[in-house]
């Protein structure tokens, strides 16, 4: 029976049994993290994080036992266009510096089903650490067939308010609640990087 488990962040692989956590990473070129608002009841906004990476802890038997570790730049969001980018980086909203990262760390896996999970963990956005959960769905898993080796994709979605993060500027009217949707595979970590 195929279990689910937290690969990012905020997410799920099943593998075979396994006697103690296994290591896995993200696929940066196949992992990205789409938001999007209502601008005003007029349209629908979109954002996108995209070639980011994270590290996975993996326990088949005990999937309370595994953990995810994802972290990227505030200033690597892609918006479409660079006004709008500058917007949100601007003292309206982020103010972030080069440096000023988003991460999100698990602390919780619940298996609702074969192939879904709830996914607790503590992210850190603009400054502020809050508890999010992941409603997460495994696509598949199996052998990459062109690496060969363990290898797993999943969607997961969430709903965070801005506010929250006091990312609040123009609510109501720009909607505080963002949805937030996810797609991601991960790969079996190489021999030499389990450590």
């Amino acid at each position: 029976m195929k279990r689910l488990v937290l690969a990012s962040t905020f997410l799920g692989l099943p593998f075979a049994a396994a006697a103690e956590p296994e290591a896995y990473v993200l696929d940066s070129s196949h992992s990205q993290i789409v938001f999007h608002y209502d601008h005003l009841g007029f349209s629908t906004g979109y954002g996108m994080f995209s070639g980011f990476e994270g590290d996975i802890m993996f326990d088949q038997e005990d999937p309370a036992n595994s953990s995810v570790e994802v972290s990227f730049p505030v200033r690597s969001m892609l918006t479409g266009w660079e006004a709008r980018f500058e917007h949100f980086m601007s003292d309206d909203f982020f103010g972030a510096s080069d440096d000023e990262m988003v991460t999100f760390t698990s602390t919780g896996i619940e298996v609702t089903g074969e192939n879904t999970a709830l996914i607790t963990g503590d992210l850190t956005l603009n400054g502020v650490t809050k508890e999010v959960v992941l409603d997460a769905v495994l696509n598949q898993a199996g052998t990459h067939p062109m690496e060969n080796k363990p290898w797993a994709g999943f969607s997961a979605t969430t709903t965070l308010v801005r506010s929250d993060f006091e990312l609040g500027m123009f609510a109501p009217y720009v909607s505080d609640e963002i949805e937030v949707e996810l797609s991601v595979e991960a790969m079996k970590a190489d021999a030499e990087t389990d450590s």
